[in-house]
């Protein structure tokens, strides 16, 4: 486990940094207009044909307990029978349907389906800016906090599984582990979260690092 005194020594009150830093309503940047670092141009061309000109609007709930002196980050196993990402872990969250009126409701009616978490369990904070996925979703993470006295029930046709990870694990650099996954052809970096038994990866490992530049106050 992390040295929590460590870890929290430049962020004395999370819950008012967190508020102070996340942006106030969703950001939707056009579709080209996400960060590669430094790639050449070509490169980007090639990388960018893996997302649509016109994404599909997703959400999800990034939801944080609160714990006292840590909070805690409720993620989901998702069920192996699922279209896309079966199997992997990630936040409760969907595509936004027709009946819903933004991200935030689309995040919460997701969670509410999937956990059985409700809105009334729930403080919403702010956000976090748009993730392009590769599976052609532009997705916008809401950031609430969660009342601890909650209980879970998860839909076992979507989760096979709730469990927590403290705040304080993203925030120790020490459990960043670079990884190169290779994919039609490309090398593509990222940051993996191993916890315990569960690897954190892909589109909510990336979540999570942009939480954690959030709080750190750095470019997401």
């Amino acid at each position: 486990m992390p040295d929590t005194a460590h870890v929290f020594s430049g962020f004395p009150d999370l819950k008012s940094t967190l508020r102070s830093r996340l942006l106030s309503s969703p950001c939707h940047a056009p579709a080209n207009d996400w960060r590669l670092g430094e790639v050449s141009e070509s490169r980007k061309r090639r990388l960018r044909k893996f997302f649509p000109e016109h994404p599909t609007p997703a959400a999800v709930l990034v939801p944080l307990v609160d714990r006292g002196d840590d909070l805690g980050i409720l993620l989901t196993v998702r069920s192996s029978e699922l279209k896309h990402h079966a199997g992997q872990i990630s936040f409760p969250g969907g595509r936004i349907e027709v009946d819903d009126t933004d991200p935030l409701c689309a995040a919460l009616r997701e969670t509410r389906e999937e956990i059985g978490l409700s809105a009334d369990r729930i403080e919403v904070a702010g956000y976090l800016p748009d993730h392009l996925v590769i599976t052609g979703y532009r997705v916008t993470p809401v950031v609430g906090f969660v009342h601890p006295d909650f209980t879970v029930v998860p839909d076992p046709t979507e989760v096979v599984e709730v469990f927590e990870m403290p705040l304080s694990f993203v925030l120790d650099e020490r459990n960043h582990v670079p990884a190169v996954r290779h994919f039609e052809g490309e090398d593509v970096h990222f940051i993996d979260f191993p916890y315990g038994r569960h690897t954190i990866w892909g589109a909510t490992a990336g979540m999570l690092m942009t939480l954690y530049r959030t709080l750190r106050g750095e470019p997401a």
